[in-house]
This record gives C-alpha cells, sequence and structure tokens, in this order.
C-alpha cells in the first residue's frame, strides 16, 4: 500500500535517513575518530558492514510493508552516504592526512626457499 500524497512519502523517508543516521551512530565511532587510527582498520570494517546491513534491513522492511520506492529509495540512498562516508575515513592514514591505497602484498612463504647451490639431484649409479 503505496501512501497517497507525496509529502507522506518524503516523511517516512526522512524518518528512514534518522533511522540509519541511529544505527550508524549506535554502531561505530564518530568519522574523526576513524581518521585518527590506522588505515583499513578490521573492526571498523566489520563494524562498518554490520550497520549497512542493519540499515539495509530496517529500509527493506520500511520500503516492502509501505510498497513505497520513494521511501525506499531516500533511505537507501542515505546507506549509501554513511557507508561511502565511513568507507573514506577508513582508508585516511593519520601520518598523511589524505586517503591512500591499499598496498597489495604477495602472500609470504612461512619455509624458506633452497637455493640452487643446495638442490639435490639423483644419484646415477
Amino acid at each position: 500500500m503505496a501512501f497517497k500524497t507525496p509529502e507522506a512519502s518524503v516523511g517516512v523517508g526522512l524518518g528512514l535517513v534518522a533511522s540509519t543516521y541511529a544505527i550508524f551512530d549506535l554502531t561505530l565511532p564518530t568519522i574523526a575518530d576513524v581518521r585518527s587510527v590506522e588505515a583499513d582498520n578490521r573492526d571498523m570494517q566489520k563494524s562498518r558492514r554490520q550497520a549497512t546491513i542493519a540499515s539495509g534491513a530496517l529500509v527493506g522492511f520500511v520500503g516492502l510493508i509501505t510498497g513505497d520506492a520513494t521511501a525506499f529509495i531516500i533511505g537507501g540512498a542515505a546507506i549509501v552516504a554513511w557507508d561511502w562516508m565511513y568507507r573514506h575515513a577508513d582508508q585516511v592514514s593519520p601520518l598523511t592526512g589524505t586517503a591512500t591505497p591499499t598496498l597489495m602484498m604477495p602472500p609470504m612463504s612461512t619455509q624458506a626457499e633452497p637455493s640452487s647451490e643446495y638442490v639435490y639431484e639423483d644419484a646415477h649409479v
């Protein structure tokens, strides 16, 4: 059952924005705190994912119950905005104050590679 008036749809959408803000606010530290710790913090990423999933469930539930696309779009846009702000803050290096890309390093071997002078050869009898 969609709302009859656009004002009601926008009102529900703004209520969803406030609800998603509350979920992110209760789940995560402030953006200033996220920027002050080391970049690519795994604990912060887990909390951000939990807040995004909880907010998405709320917006999806309200969108399904009301059948109103306007409220769903407004609430979904708020989730994307909060998630992006926290993702960006998590990538900021406290040393430089700018977002730095994560360097992908190949995994290190736990065992030393044998050097060529220590390679065993089959004995010919």
